[in-house]
């Protein structure tokens, strides 16, 4: 029933941020919307020799900038509402970070757990036809991207298939998330997680609030509960861990590991990785009630995981005075009114987890361009920098080492361009919405939704739509 609800949340959430917009209702209906959706059913011959009707879906929210973007998930939760929800989620999110992709989202219905690699290959092929046959897919159409239970293997079979059907220059720019060797870019696998940790970043940064919760400034020595420990929560937690905070529990389906004084996350994910689990990592509690987890005190509580699980039947017990929401749409809107009433600060999904469809943006350039980034200026600025130092060198009297001129005049590569293209594009962001924010005295969540519609709406303003 809470996916059934899940596009209804978004546009309660769209509502509220319209009041304080000059858009007409008709140019507001427009932008809220969602522009067309495709189910489609279509046969898998399992190992076996059975045949078994899978159920999918791509929905495109908005056309105001093409392509659309938005990942692929495999879930048995997967269903319109949500995919339409989530396509909804990434027009608005695209706009906030000032990306300038319309919105996308789908699904397969599966669980994949109960499919060979075989068969998963066969069923993302086969999607892959069916999105091309309808034309739901291209590089100047609609990207897909990786989400939860896909990864950089079902990127490449998407791009295979398409490659074969739709040959042309550009093709690897169909898709993003994509394995390095077939069009991927450096830093797209930790994005999201990476992301969310600038994005915290830069909340924590802000005096005049971390005054407000009762909090120091900066990242340092803050604790947090890590929900959800997939991709993204286990980049979040690695990037925040490295910029000085505790990462006091993880919370997974099996169960959560809680220790005040801190976890080391490579070592929980290593532990997982041998045993199954997080459960029963060397000096951390247990807790078999994953839902626990997120009523632990806390200073910063990130969720990570599905849709819904802050609710107002747990909202009331939430301790964390910062929500940082690195899933897609992990608060309700009646748990968010309840944890708001209280004085926490809620980061929203539809600015933190941008960080995924930023980088995503980098790679589709990167595809379109065939350059990679840094290629052509990367020695020049190594070879510039040599030429300062020296100088320098001869002014001061000092002779650098060559190890020193090495560490000293090393040139920006690919990923750290990405990487400073992600936090510049956070840090903007941040404070765009944060502005809006005190500008009407509302919450992050509906600023950022400000910033959307506004983005989107002058689009459709200046294309003479609904003027």
């Amino acid at each position: 029933m809470a996916n059934h609800k899940f596009f209804r949340q978004v546009n309660r959430n769209f509502d509220r941020a319209a009041k304080f917009v000059k858009f007409t209702p008709g140019l507001l209906r427009l932008i809220k919307m969602c522009n067309s959706t495709y189910h489609m059913q279509f046969p898998l011959e399992k190992d076996d020799g059975t045949i078994e009707t899978i159920n999918a879906w791509r929905a495109e929210h908005s056309h105001h900038k093409l392509p659309t973007k938005g990942g692929i998930r495999y879930s048995m939760l997967v269903n319109e509402d949500e995919v339409t929800a989530l396509a909804a989620l990434m027009t608005y999110k695209c706009a906030v970070v000032d990306v300038p992709f319309g919105g996308a989202k789908g699904g397969i219905q599966i669980d994949t757990k109960n499919y060979s690699k075989a068969e998963l290959e066969r069923i993302t092929r086969r999607f892959t036809f069916e999105l091309i046959a309808k034309n739901f897919i291209g590089p100047d159409i609609d990207v897909p991207a990786p989400d939860y239970g896909t990864g950089e293997q079902e990127m490449a079979w998407i791009v295979d298939t398409y490659k074969q059907l739709v040959p042309s220059l550009n093709s690897e720019g169909c898709v993003t998330g994509k394995p390095l060797e077939l069009g991927g870019i450096r830093g797209r696998r930790e994005a999201t997680g990476r992301g969310v940790c600038f994005g915290i970043e830069e909340a924590c940064r802000n005096r005049e609030d971390m005054k407000e919760l009762g909090l120091d400034m900066g990242i340092d020595g803050k604790t947090v509960i890590i929900q959800g420990f997939g991709n993204v929560g286990f980049y979040a937690a690695k990037f925040l861990m490295e910029a000085g905070a505790l990462i006091t529990g993880i919370a997974e389906m099996e169960g959560a590991v809680y220790n005040p004084k801190g976890l080391d996350v490579e070592k929980v994910f290593a532990h997982r990785k041998e045993t199954g689990s997080i459960l029963n990592y060397p000096g951390a509690e247990n807790i078999t009630d994953t839902s626990k987890a997120l009523e632990l005190d806390c200073d910063i509580l990130v969720p990570a995981a599905l849709e819904n699980q802050i609710t107002a039947d747990n909202a009331h017990r939430i301790r964390a005075r910062i929500i940082a929401e690195a899933a897609n749409g992990p608060t309700t809107q009646e748990a968010h009114d309840i944890i708001k009433e209280r004085g926490a600060l809620i980061i929203p999904d539809n600015y933190l987890n941008a960080g995924g469809v930023t980088v995503s943006y980098f790679e589709w350039l990167k595809n379109l361009s065939h350059v990679r980034f840094g290629r052509m200026d990367k020695r020049f600025e190594e070879n510039s920098m040599k030429k300062l130092l020296a100088a320098i060198g001869e002014i001061s009297d000092r002779k650098f080492s060559e190890r020193q001129l090495a560490e000293l005049s090393i040139g920006a590569g690919e990923l750290d361009l990405v990487n400073s293209g992600l936090q510049d594009t956070m840090i903007e962001a941040y404070n765009q919405i944060n502005e809006i924010r005190k500008k009407h005295d509302i919450d992050l969540r509906t600023a950022a939704f400000v910033s959307a519609i506004n983005k989107v709406g002058i689009i459709y303003e200046r294309m003479g739509i609904f003027p």
